[in-house]
């Protein structure tokens, strides 16, 4: 969204505001053009949906690039999450359990989620459903980050499927 500055204002009453934020009050846009000609400043148009429309006293250019760096300085800020995997089966041995408890806590630390998917093969498919939540349970004791569990542990078409995400978000 781009604000109308100078002639692209079409409304005849503006709520206006000194270069310095105080308010001038409600006057004509013809006065309030002549002065911020009378300033060197541009009349630029900050709130269009108010009645009567708010209109500044200000430079342009100084008003776009400080509007330009916040925008980048609030993109910088974000932080994204992603939703990681693992994927383990029930024969998995202890050492490599571990090893991706250890690839789930680091993930967990960076504020990732992370899905773990318990992968069954043939009749392992339909074993006791306790049975391979025990097993799940296996992999989740070696995560050394504070977690809680989002969703699951879920059965679906490849085995059991669970997603957690860090308690304390920083």
């Amino acid at each position: 969204m781009y604000e109308r500055i100078n002639g692209q204002i079409r409304a005849p009453q503006l709520r206006v505001i000194a270069p310095d934020g105080s308010p001038l009050g409600v006057i004509s846009r013809e006065d309030a053009m002549a002065r911020a000609e009378q300033a060197g400043l541009d009349l630029v148009e900050i709130s269009p949906n108010a009645v009567p429309p708010v209109a500044k006293i200000l430079d342009y250019g100084k008003f776009v690039y400080e509007k330009s760096k916040k925008e980048k300085a609030t993109k910088q800020n974000a932080h994204t999450t992603e939703l990681k995997s693992l994927q383990v089966t029930i024969g998995t041995g202890e050492h490599d359990l571990e090893l991706k408890a250890k690839n789930a806590s680091t993930w967990l630390k960076e504020g990732h989620r992370v899905k773990i998917n318990l992968f069954l093969k043939g009749r392992a498919k339909y074993l006791n459903e306790s049975f391979l939540k025990e097993r799940m349970e296996r992999l989740l004791h070696f995560i050394s980050e504070e977690y809680k569990v989002i969703d699951g542990p879920k059965k679906g078409p490849k085995g059991l499927t669970i997603v957690i995400e860090r308690t304390n978000k920083k």
